[in-house]
């Protein structure tokens, strides 16, 4: 049958490709992954998991070279593929963070929390964001849950601290946050 012998040939001709981006990875040749990749799963969807790996690797590259358009680009079109990836979502909110885009860094470690509800560190960085931000009553509420998790965790007693303080001199939205130490990038998977 004609339509058995196209979707074959069709398969033979995904791997191929998937075969190409699985060499140009292994030579860090990203571009040429992702490519060779994107031609795979026009051809059979299976491939997709292997297209988002090689954006979410690129797209490492670029963080690398401080290219966080391009960079947030590649971690939007991984995570289209693997919608609830956590690794990408949090790789995704660091790179909002350093565009200053903290309001889509927000709703990113929002929908984290929303599947790791016990895990600290994404509280401690929705925390810093709206300490940021000035948003003294979230952020505390964050630093609540965080020493709830972890009753000795640092981090959260110095910010719950600061923003107590932002709080009782009447601080609001408006008032400048207190200077912060860099985000650290997330660790690579």
């Amino acid at each position: 049958c004609f339509a058995d012998s196209a979707y074959t040939q069709g398969k033979a001709e995904a791997s191929k490709f998937a075969r190409e981006g699985f060499e140009a990875a292994k030579n860090k040749d990203w571009d040429k992954a992702v490519e060779a990749y994107r031609r795979a799963v026009r051809l059979d969807q299976k491939i997709g998991p292997n297209l988002a790996a090689a954006l979410q690797q690129r797209a490492f590259a670029y963080v690398g070279q401080q290219k966080f358009q391009e960079a947030l680009a590649d971690f939007n079109e991984a995570l289209k593929i693997t919608p609830n990836d956590v690794n990408l979502r949090e790789r995704r909110a660091y790179v909002e963070m350093q565009l200053k885009d903290y309001d889509k860094a927000l709703t990113d470690y929002s929908d984290i929390i929303k599947q790791r509800p016990d895990e600290v560190r994404y509280y401690l960085m929705r925390s810093y964001i709206y300490e940021m931000k000035g948003d003294v009553p979230r952020g505390l509420a964050d630093c609540d849950k965080i020493l709830a998790l972890e009753p000795d965790n640092a981090e959260a007693k110095g910010r719950k601290q600061r923003l107590q303080v932002r709080q009782s001199q009447g601080a609001d939205a408006t008032m400048p946050p207190a200077p912060q130490q860099p985000v650290p990038p997330p660790k690579k998977p």
